[in-house]
């Protein structure tokens, strides 16, 4: 009588990318930790549901140092990812994961590659990805389309958020977070037809709520980066 093996699915791995907010102290760490308070009060719920990575590179804190800083962040709704930098050794089962290799979305582009890139964005400029939402994005919802322009026909709630690699445009009220061009496309725009943003922001520069004109408010209106500073106007 013959046994029958069963045959046993071979594991497989596979490297998987994923985008994260780089939180990186600075000296003293009350100071630091007083600024992001205030930057938390101005939007709150930005870091909810968000994967933030913590770049000790700047600082020169040990174990002891780093142990306190993860739980103040804990205490504030900030859930750290991984570590970057740092005088970890020895402390790995205490503390998040290491992280190495990590780079800014704005050196994907590698030098060697620039020529090419360049032809290629020329021949491809008109063939830019586009993600269309016929729906509302509702509170606690978060939308990330890294490959080009977001469009949304209906509205974006209060806590939700509208992240993309190009341009949004949202036809209804923005009461949530919109965060255009964040591979480095300082040319993108955000449009909406009633701004209540929490937040807005275009590759590095953002506004929060409280920097925003009261004038502004309830209309239709667009943002956009000029000279490293981001500006919101109103579309009449």
């Amino acid at each position: 009588m013959s046994t029958v093996i069963p045959q046993r699915q071979s594991l497989m791995f596979r490297a998987r990318a994923y985008m994260a907010f780089v939180l990186t102290p600075r000296l003293p760490i009350a100071d630091w930790l007083a600024d992001l308070d205030a930057s938390i009060e101005h939007s709150k719920g930005f870091f909810s549901q968000c994967s933030v990575a913590l770049d000790l590179s700047a600082v020169d804190l040990d174990v002891d140092a780093i142990a306190p800083l993860i739980a103040n962040l804990n205490e504030r709704s900030i859930r750290v990812l991984g570590i970057e930098g740092g005088k970890t050794a020895g402390a790995e089962k205490e503390l998040p994961p290491i992280l190495r290799g990590g780079r800014d979305w704005h050196t994907f582009r590698q030098p060697e590659y620039a020529a090419v890139a360049d032809n290629v964005a020329t021949e491809t400029q008109q063939k830019k990805a586009s993600l269309l939402i016929d729906d509302r994005v509702r509170s606690g919802q978060s939308v990330v389309f890294t490959e080009g322009d977001v469009t949304v026909l209906g509205s974006v709630g209060s806590g939700a958020e509208i992240i993309a690699g190009g341009w949004i445009h949202i036809y209804g009220t923005l009461s949530g977070r919109a965060m255009a061009g964040v591979t480095g496309d300082t040319s993108a725009r955000i449009f909406c037809r009633r701004v209540e943003a929490e937040l807005l922001a275009i590759d590095s520069y953002y506004k929060t709520a409280d920097d925003i004109e009261d004038s502004l408010r309830r209309q239709p209106a667009q943002a956009w980066l000029e000279g490293g500073t981001l500006k919101i106007a109103a579309m009449n």
